[in-house]
């Protein structure tokens, strides 16, 4: 088998890449087509763990759910995680191989191409399509040269392109076009055309500028996608600060908008939660009165544990305790809760020690050797089912983690809950996704009849919705052609 592969390209960042290759991928998948989602080089700090044991872009995981296959590190061979505004820790293959500036980063980029490349064999062998998500745009001149993300993969491996481009910030002729006159003769030749994402109006009024537009670039449009409100699929990067705002909620909930947050796909199960009001509260913004602080993970945990505290959130915290209100931390929330935290060997930053928020008896050593494992097994509060995997580089030890949060189906015990019962702490990423967990926490955090809300079943009848409107609102027949498919499955 040697698979035929498509590569979806965006005219901007969050042009809806990832959304439109989880679409096609559920597409193929009703269509009986082995397929895997690939993503060259992934810069994001939502990350998932794979069946092998590595860590992708949480995007991807998405996809292989699309496609319905279990998530791989071939999947994204490169995953960049930043620290800092110049700097990012590197995952080649799921596993970290150290810190890099942009620079550093550059010289190592052809070693990231024979990554990318190796897994992109494995899975041309393995799959009849393989459907890839580019990176920003590939009209970044300052990043042409040893480009491994975008038009440099296309050209190497020899696939055809669709540019994504979306309508509803404006401008989709100018970020086409645009696109388009800023690529190689060789790469505007690779462009198969054009997919318009994210249109609400009347189609009939759009129409007169899709005649223009292939007109004058000789390229056909695929497709217009409508916008579909209400989709419930893990944001790549981006915080979605508005969603899940509910002024007549039952039970109110903070998270702290840490400067290096990461897996904030945590709070997805909270934010779909109808009876919830969630609050990604950022830099300068009032603390809002609530039921439930989370803290959230951080790929920089010390150095988001003085922004909390310049913030302010150290005295929030305890004010929010002192009357009654309850507290929660995820991975490195989970560390900041403890009376320190430790990095000997400068992990995320400079090498040193802080001081914690102290809520827990613990102490946190970072390590080099990072952890990486699926987990599921029983939350301590009403024996609830708990699943969800561990992303961290900490270990920590203290008389706090004898009252573990979670019993686990290896063995193990994670987390704490401390003695009064206000405070919870877990590395389990995922803590909410599963129903009677969720329902177990917010019974725990003051909600007294909590509804059940199964976050995987609502991204499942996202994706349904997505290959629905791919039928509905691309050109099934150019698409099949492109990747190979039987017409008569296309149809």
């Amino acid at each position: 088998m040697s698979a035929r592969v498509l590569m979806i390209q965006g005219c901007t960042s969050d042009a809806g890449k990832s959304t439109v290759v989880a679409a096609l991928c559920r597409w193929l998948r009703r269509r009986g087509v082995a397929v895997a989602p690939f993503k060259p080089q992934n810069m994001a700090l939502n990350a998932a763990v794979t069946e092998d044991g590595g860590e992708i872009g949480r995007a991807q995981a998405v996809q292989a759910q699309a496609a319905g296959v279990p998530p791989h590190t071939d999947f994204n061979p490169v995953l960049l995680k930043p620290q800092s505004d110049t700097g990012a820790q590197v995952i080649v293959h799921g596993r970290a191989v150290g810190n890099m500036d942009a620079r550093d980063y550059h010289r190592y980029k052809q070693v990231a191409m024979d990554a990318v490349l190796a897994s992109h064999g494995r899975l041309a062998q393995r799959y009849a399509a393989v459907v890839v998500e580019g990176a920003g745009s590939p009209a970044e001149i300052n990043l042409r040269d040893r480009d491994i993300a975008n038009m440099g993969y296309a050209e190497a491996v020899d696939c055809p392109v669709l540019l994504v481009a979306d309508i509803d910030r404006g401008g989709v002729f100018a970020h086409l076009v645009g696109t388009l006159a800023l690529l190689s003769a060789s790469e505007r030749a690779r462009v198969a055309g054009f997919v318009i994402n994210r249109f609400r109006g009347d189609l009939a009024l759009l129409q007169p500028g899709l005649d223009w537009l292939e007109r004058e670039t000789g390229k056909p449009v695929f497709g217009v996608l409508p916008y579909l409100h209400g989709l419930q699929l893990e944001a790549e990067d981006a915080l979605p600060r508005d969603a899940g705002r509910r002024e007549d909620a039952l039970l109110r909930v903070a998270v702290p908008a840490l400067p290096r947050i990461s897996n904030h796909t945590d709070f997805d199960a909270l934010r779909a939660h109808p009876q919830l009001d969630v609050r990604l509260v950022g830099p300068g913004e009032a603390w809002p009165p609530c039921d439930l602080i989370v803290l959230p993970g951080s790929k920089a945990t010390r150095a988001d544990l003085e922004w909390l505290r310049a913030q302010g959130w150290a005295e929030a915290i305890a004010r929010h305790l002192r009357y009654g209100g309850k507290l929660i931390g995820i991975c490195g929330g989970f560390q900041m809760l403890g009376q320190a935290v430790h990095d000997p060997h400068g992990i995320e930053g400079e090498a040193g020690s802080s001081a914690g928020l102290g809520w827990l008896a613990m102490e946190t050593v970072l390590e080099p050797e990072k952890q990486l494992r699926r987990a599921q097994g029983k939350l301590a509060l009403d024996d609830a089912d708990v699943a969800g995997y561990e992303i961290h580089c900490g270990r920590s030890t203290g008389p706090a983690l004898d009252a573990p949060a979670c019993l686990l189906a290896d063995g193990r015990a994670d987390g704490a809950i401390s003695a009064d019962g206000q405070v919870l702490g877990t590395y389990l990423h995922g803590l909410f996704d599963e129903p009677a967990a969720l329902q177990a926490l917010l019974r725990w955090a003051g909600l007294h009849a909590p509804l059940a809300v199964d976050v995987r079943a609502l991204r499942e009848a996202s994706l349904e919705r997505l290959a629905d409107a791919v039928e509905t609102h691309l050109d099934t027949a150019r698409l099949a052609a492109l990747l190979g498919v039987n017409d008569a499955c296309a149809a």
